[in-house]
């Protein structure tokens, strides 16, 4: 098997039949989009319920107003963030691993932020006012700054997916025998009059320069700001300064181990073993340990701090997580979707693709449910004790609406990525062929 990452044995005649594979619409393909298609519709059946009922259909209450919804909707903000860390911090940086690895994680930043926005709006009891928010949106309140942060972020994340796929779009369009003629029109008016020129490339690379710059602060104030929707409450369990770089450096775990599962998943399925190779596979697990030792920290802060202090207010929640209701699901979490993980990653075995995907698929699990319990416990300790109410309130168990809807969600991650997978190539065509004969000539 190939591990090298240099490419010197690929010509670039071979290095775009490999890579334009992956755009051909198999009927194995056709009828994985049905089967998504079919699902996604059963689950937007209970979306209509919601609508027609209203939020009593799901576990939401006077107390736990804030469900699995906006647990989701944290997270996909989260994953959202492997764009930036992969396409701009390590592109500025020149890491040439990178390169066939860059566009997957645009491809999970695009398909994780546009979702998470339609999330927020599941969340709403009433969606036709969304409107409210721009036209009545108060500069001081963190939603609509979390509003603007989102979408600004799906528009620097769709541009900087877009421009670097200007020129494979050319070679797309050139491709008669291989793609039907309007999706040939299409790639050719999308690839804006590309002819391949040194001047070309210049803008190009420049705009991708820029957009890399532009992102960062973008990224890290989707998820900063999202962190504040909590932190500027009063609540004990949200009310701390440190949410901000906590939810930063949760987001690139869960991006990290998105991009080694996708990563193995386009492996397998096209057979791209001579692209993304074993060594790319060491590389993003050692990444995923970098920041798993980062986000640990964090989250002894989170639980210590106040633990030592214990203030009467505080007692109660950290006492849930640790000893009381929520201690399963917290310990499990803790120890199973990263100790454990974080340890097993540092042996080079369990860096090989197959181990790291499952090992990732087990840290996303586990960041989800983390996700749940920021979320969730924190409301089941209210400002007041509880008192002469159903005692409903006293709990939280999503509702089986709550939970299809909220897999209706992944299933549009899924047909987002499964369709820009099928659209574009998922590894750089050109900037593979320009690494490969600067090698050559070295």
């Amino acid at each position: 098997m190939k591990t090298d990452t240099t490419y010197k044995d690929l010509s670039p005649e071979k290095i775009e039949n490999d890579l334009l594979q992956t755009v051909n619409w198999s009927r194995s393909h056709k009828l994985w989009m049905t089967a998504l298609t079919i699902g996604l519709v059963v689950c937007l059946y209970f979306y209509y319920t919601q609508l027609r009922d209203g939020l009593g259909v799901t576990g939401m209450n006077d107390y736990v107003s804030w469900g699995i919804y906006i647990s989701n909707f944290v997270f996909f903000v989260a994953t959202s963030l492997i764009g930036m860390l992969i396409s701009s911090v390590l592109g500025l940086l020149k890491v040439k691993w990178i390169t066939p690895i860059a566009r997957i994680a645009e491809m999970i930043a695009v398909a994780f932020a546009f979702v998470a926005g339609l999330v927020i709006i599941i969340d709403m009891g009433r969606p036709d006012r969304l409107h409210h928010v721009f036209v009545y949106g108060r500069i001081q309140s963190p939603i609509l700054w979390d509003v603007v942060v989102v979408t600004t972020y799906v528009m620097l994340s769709l541009l900087l997916l877009y421009i670097p796929l200007i020129p494979d779009l050319a070679i797309c369009a050139k491709k008669e025998g291989l793609l039907p003629k309007l999706q040939r029109r299409i790639y050719k008016a999308l690839s804006l009059g590309w002819a391949n020129t040194p001047a070309q490339f210049k803008i190009i690379k420049n705009g991708i320069r820029m957009l890399a710059v532009l992102i960062i602060p973008v990224a890290l104030g989707i998820h900063t700001v999202t962190s504040w929707l909590f932190a500027m409450t009063l609540r004990s369990g949200w009310d701390s300064p440190i949410f901000g770089p906590y939810f930063v450096s949760g987001a690139f775990v869960t991006g990290c181990a998105s991009v080694i599962i996708l990563m193995y998943v386009f492996r397998k399925q096209y057979k791209l073993d001579h692209y993304l190779t074993d060594r790319h596979f060491n590389l993003m697990g050692k990444l995923l340990v970098l920041v798993s030792l980062v986000y640990v920290y964090f989250n002894i802060n989170e639980i210590i701090v106040p633990a030592y202090k214990l203030r009467e207010a505080e007692a109660g929640h950290i006492l849930d997580l640790l000893v009381g209701r929520e201690s399963v699901m917290f310990w499990i979490v803790q120890v199973g979707g990263l100790i454990i993980p974080f340890l097993l990653l540092l042996l080079k075995p369990m860096r090989k693709p197959g181990p790291a995907a499952l090992i990732s698929l087990i840290v996303v699990i586990g960041a989800w449910f983390k996700r749940y319990l920021i979320v969730i416990p924190v409301q089941l300790q209210p400002y007041l004790p509880i008192q002469n109410v159903p005692d409903s309130y006293s709990h939280y168990m999503p509702t089986w609406p709550e939970i299809w809807i909220t897999v209706a969600s992944f299933i549009m991650v899924i047909m987002i990525i499964t369709l820009l997978a099928k659209l574009f190539p998922i590894i750089s065509i050109w900037e593979l062929q320009e690494e490969t004969e600067k090698n050559q000539q070295s």
